[in-house]
């Protein structure tokens, strides 16, 4: 626990520990989600996640206790059964990406938070205090802003995926 991933390696399991997860290279940015789709799904003020692809992940153990729910149209909400605990979310539109619980990590991903995201649909109850870019919507809707902070010229090449709208 606690190791840093300096090489690209990751490790996650679920409250239960029977859902384990290895994730063998670079994640991508790492978000706060302020979403009611996300506070509720993690029954807290925001979600931390970070978007990896489906060819860096393996599942070490458990992947048949995880059941995924459609919380809207093409989006799809991942969780261990036997304890509860949101694992990763995917999209129809993006098969080739899955939205890790930061939650469930137990090394240091390398990387520090992008931004807030959804901060329009936060808990009324939390304040969020912190010196990170606040964006009222999803990261499609500021490309270019998130692109800047990166220090990508091309808004498409690097972006945090997810829907345009509250996932």
């Amino acid at each position: 626990m606690g190791r840093s991933s300096s090489r690209g390696m990751l490790s996650a399991s679920c409250l239960c520990g029977g859902v384990q997860i290895a994730v063998s290279g670079k994640v991508g940015p790492l978000v706060y989600c302020h979403c009611s789709r996300c506070r509720k799904s993690s029954g807290a003020a925001f979600s931390a996640n970070v978007n990896v692809r489906r060819a860096y992940w393996r599942f070490a153990a458990g992947e048949e206790l995880v059941r995924e729910f459609e919380s809207s149209p093409g989006v799809y909400r991942a969780f261990c059964s036997r304890c509860g605990s949101p694992v990763y979310s995917r999209w129809d539109a993006d098969p080739d990406m899955l939205r890790l619980r930061l939650g469930l990590v137990e090394d240091d991903p390398g990387r520090r938070s992008l931004a807030h995201f959804f901060v329009g649909s936060k808990a009324a109850w939390f304040e969020i205090v912190d010196s990170l870019p606040q964006f009222e919507r999803g990261p499609a809707d500021h490309e270019a802003e998130i692109a800047e902070r990166l220090g990508h010229r091309d808004p498409s090449t690097q972006r945090p995926r997810g829907p345009g709208g509250d996932p």
